[in-house]
């Protein structure tokens, strides 16, 4: 299977003191036409947020936005009523539908919060909003692929209105994990930590890469990885 890789150094992003982000895809002030996003996939932003500092309320619509928790704590609010604090290895589910506002602040002291938040389209707008959260430990990710989000929950995962899903996998070092990609489907990886072999090409923390199927996506740990495999239509 052929890979197209998106280097790490090659995103957007900018640097804002309380908040460190780079942009997989054009977001914001970052503009790049040859990436708009990747499918129904909209957003992968990969966020640095300082001690005590946040976004404060702001709205979304007809989006599903996924939040992925690397280390540090996240305390979010919406206007549906939800109050909860995100910490390392928890997944968020929000379905923005017809409107909704929400916070996003680090509550802890001294500890930055590192985290994926991720867009992706739904199949429709104007979707009723709703919410819902999960953790996920090391365990369940190990030498495996753990469904965080899809289409019909099923094993655990968080729903998506899509017909998209993503994978958690913890590797360890030497271990290998190969993804079954169907025809007509589309395969994005995003790595998290770690350096993997995927299809032949070295991948490390921050690079994103796409293939499209039918195959198999064969991916070696280098070193112990963290990433996320999204299959999408």
């Amino acid at each position: 299977m052929e890979l197209t890789v998106r280097p790490s150094a090659d995103r957007g992003g900018a640097d804002h003191g309380w908040l460190s982000t780079r942009h997989t895809f054009s977001f914001a002030d970052y503009r790049d036409p040859a990436h708009m996003g990747f499918r129904q996939l909209r957003v992968i932003n990969e966020d640095r947020i300082a001690p005590g500092r946040g976004f404060g309320l702001h709205p979304h619509r007809d989006m599903e936005i996924v939040t992925y928790m690397i280390s540090g704590r996240l305390e979010h609010r919406d206007s549906l009523g939800n109050a909860s604090v995100l910490g390392a290895g928890e997944v968020q589910r929000m379905s923005a539908g017809t409107g909704v506002e929400h916070s996003e602040m680090n509550p802890s002291p001294d500890e930055t919060a590192h985290l994926l938040q991720i867009w992706i389209h739904p199949e429709r707008p104007g979707l009723r909003p709703a919410y819902e959260q999960r953790s996920f430990t090391r365990t369940e990710k190990l030498n495996r692929f753990r469904p965080l989000v899809s289409p019909d929950g099923a094993d655990g995962a968080l729903r998506i209105h899509q017909d998209g899903r993503i994978h958690a996998s913890v590797l360890e070092a030497g271990r290998e994990l190969t993804y079954d990609l169907a025809a007509d489907r589309h395969a994005w990886l995003q790595i998290v930590s770690g350096v993997v072999d995927a299809a032949g090409r070295r991948l490390t923390p921050g690079d994103g890469a796409c293939a499209t199927g039918p195959g198999p996506l064969d991916i070696v740990a280098v070193d112990a990885a963290e990433f996320l495999t999204f299959d999408l239509a």
